[in-house]
């Protein structure tokens, strides 16, 4: 889908271009896009290589599982239906904690794990369960203590200030998450979702 809407995008920028006669200025940006895009991919390839560096070091010396004994309260609230010892919440655990150092190409993979691992326990494979819903949830609005990438963005950008983001950055993934959850935990118990989920799993047995 994503494909069919940039084309749609392009063919959109050149035909407008042309009509306008500005089909030059079009090129020219295009160009220009395309060597800052270049510029800021290498500059964050030191910002990244020192917080992935980062992580090693906290994964290996242990403070990455501390991260997570302290959260395994909370991940045993939101995920109920998840057993404590299971793969799943292991990944789970490493995907928020990656999230909430803004490590979003070291969480992505995490992410696939988990989902997989979630995978396994789903008694109908296909239709997602609430396990699911929740983690896509807390993934897509995690709270962030330090958004790395979008530093490096900045930093790489030129920026005179890039870590003056944090703050903000902080308020507005806590609140977009606290929202999100109590949402969730709203639908899950919602008799419209769950007789729609029902019907879903009887049309799909």
């Amino acid at each position: 889908m994503m494909n069919y809407i940039w084309l749609a995008l392009v063919i959109l920028a050149v035909v407008l271009g042309g009509i306008n006669g500005k089909i030059e200025d079009v090129t020219k940006a295009a160009i220009e896009a395309a060597g800052n895009s270049v510029t800021i991919a290498i500059g964050l390839i030191g910002v990244m290589a020192l917080w992935l560096g980062i992580v090693k070091i906290a994964e290996d010396s242990g403070l990455m599982r501390l991260v997570a004994r302290a959260i395994a309260p909370v991940m045993r609230w939101l995920f109920p239906e998840v057993p404590r010892d299971h793969p799943a919440m292991g990944s789970m655990l490493m995907n928020i904690a990656a999230n909430t150092l803004g490590l979003n190409n070291a969480a992505t993979p995490l992410g696939l794990k988990a989902m997989e691992d979630l995978e396994k326990l789903n008694p109908r494979p296909g239709v997602a369960t609430n396990a699911m819903c929740m983690f896509l949830t807390v993934n897509t609005a995690g709270v962030q203590l330090i958004p790395a990438s979008m530093i490096g963005i900045m930093a790489s950008a030129g920026s005179a200030d890039p870590t003056a983001i944090i703050g903000t950055t902080f308020a507005a993934t806590l609140i977009s998450l606290v929202a999100g959850v109590a949402l969730a935990k709203l639908a899950e118990k919602m008799r419209f979702f769950s007789d729609a989920r029902r019907l879903q799993e009887g049309e799909g047995a």
